[in-house]
């Protein structure tokens, strides 16, 4: 077969694979539900890189025969059906070999998490909150064909349509894994609804995704949360306005602020805003090891100045352009009503590439 580096360094999956193989199927390892449920994600992550590894075989040992025919035997026709197939693996083998790379590299820890999504308008007065407004129904709608839930904890409405902050909490399978590609700022060109002369004007909002920290990623000292309660704004129905049931807590040693007032209840909203709280401490450790990796500068939030952009939405052209990676797709209106898939898939693809690359393969 021919010589392929990259099948050897499968050796140890497939060793650890037939490993987890008869672990599961202990009796032992199965009443230990945690660790079953451990190696049940292990053995279908490998199963994965195992499968892989027998295509590319496969296709390397199909080659060599190929190769023999073409070399050693005299029927015309075997020779050219032989010299087809030749082309037709030489031009698959280089794809399987990527596919295998990309799965060799070890994936984000925080990827199977839930998330924080919080949304603030940024240049443009108005119609920057009205865009904020429209990114959150982008992602609202994207979040229920995922078959996520999204729960909003807080909100700040614009004067006129939309939101100068929201935040909410999406939970479901994977989802910081896939929503923390959105994290930075979107810029919209179009003429906004309070234009009067029929300018394109350009706004920004600013869209920040947290991973959801849980109570054993962050240890809080009780002693330096400020806690704080008032009654709620905005829509509610009679309890608005008249219990004292939102939660303000600050973090005294590092400043953040967190509030939360969309559930009645007052104990509901402090552990909502706990989680919050946990996360946001979570993100700036998170934020100082992402510093020092150059694939994860694609992913920070920046400012909400609109020259610092990730992605444009340009209305007058019905495109979307995320220019971390030169993608433009002319479907805006599909894009806008949850339709981001693509664009997703284009930076995971950048991204395990690069990490690839990082890791040597």
């Amino acid at each position: 077969m021919s010589d392929n580096t990259l099948l050897d360094k499968l050796g140890v999956f497939h060793a650890r694979f037939h490993e987890i193989e008869q672990l599961i199927t202990d009796p032992g390892v199965i009443r230990d539900m945690p660790r079953f449920v451990r190696l049940n994600k292990e053995y279908r992550e490998l199963e994965q890189i195992v499968e892989a590894g027998k295509v590319l075989e496969n296709g390397l040992k199909a080659l060599d025969e190929a190769r023999e025919i073409l070399e050693h035997e005299d029927d015309k026709e075997l020779k050219e059906m032989a010299a087809g197939e030749i082309e037709e693996l030489k031009a698959s083998i280089p794809a399987w070999e990527t596919r295998i790379k990309l799965l060799l590299v070890p994936a984000d820890p925080e990827d199977d998490k839930n998330a924080i999504l919080e949304i603030r308008s940024g240049t443009g007065g108005d119609e920057a909150c009205i865009f904020a407004g429209d990114l959150f129904r982008m992602y609202a709608r994207f979040a229920e064909a995922k078959h996520w839930k999204m729960e909003v904890t807080n909100t700040s409405e614009g004067t006129a349509g939309g939101f100068k902050e929201i935040v909410a909490n999406i939970s479901g399978n994977g989802v910081y894994g896939v929503m923390k590609y959105e994290s930075g700022v979107h810029r919209v060109q179009r003429v906004p609804a309070t234009e009067t002369q029929g300018r394109v004007h350009t706004s920004a909002a600013t869209v920040a995704v947290l991973p959801e920290a849980e109570e054993v990623d962050v240890e809080l000292n009780p002693a330096d949360i400020r806690k704080d309660t008032f009654c709620s704004s905005g829509p509610g129905g009679q309890s608005v306005n008249t219990t004292y049931s939102a939660i303000r807590l600050t973090h005294v040693p590092t400043g953040i602020v967190v509030t939360c007032q969309d559930e009645k209840s007052q104990i509901k909203n402090l552990a909502r805003a706990m989680t919050e709280l946990r996360s946001r401490i979570y993100a700036i450790e998170r934020q100082k090891h992402a510093d020092e990796i150059a694939s994860r500068r694609r992913t920070m939030i920046s400012t909400g100045d609109r020259s610092a952009k990730i992605r444009t939405y340009n209305f007058p052209q019905g495109r979307v352009t995320d220019h971390r990676v030169n993608f433009t797709l002319y479907n805006l209106p599909a894009v806008m009503d949850g339709n981001i898939d693509e664009i997703i898939e284009r930076l995971q693809i950048e991204e395990n590439m690069e990490r690839s690359r990082e890791s040597g393969f």
